[in-house]
């Protein structure tokens, strides 16, 4: 094959790459994830059932909405003092 041809291709497969990278962040804009800081706790309500015969379990996990509260609750126990 000839390098002119690779060179072209690669060129155009290059530029399809950042066209569409562009257009997708562009269409992104504005649905950032996350939550906004603030006071309270988000609550998260986990099920699992284990299929046919009604077991599994239920867990609620409550996550604080201020950054620095979550972040303290990563530090051991013995160190909070």
């Amino acid at each position: 094959m000839d390098w002119g041809a690779i060179v072209i291709l690669s060129l155009a497969i290059l530029a399809v790459a950042v066209i569409s990278g562009a257009v997708a962040l562009r269409q992104s804009r504005g649905t950032e994830r996350g939550s906004l800081p603030g006071k309270g706790d988000h609550i998260i309500e986990v099920n699992y059932s284990s299929g046919a015969g009604g077991g599994g379990q239920s867990t609620t996990y409550r996550v604080p909405k201020d950054p620095q509260e979550y972040a303290k609750r990563f530090i051991p126990r013995e160190k909070r003092k």
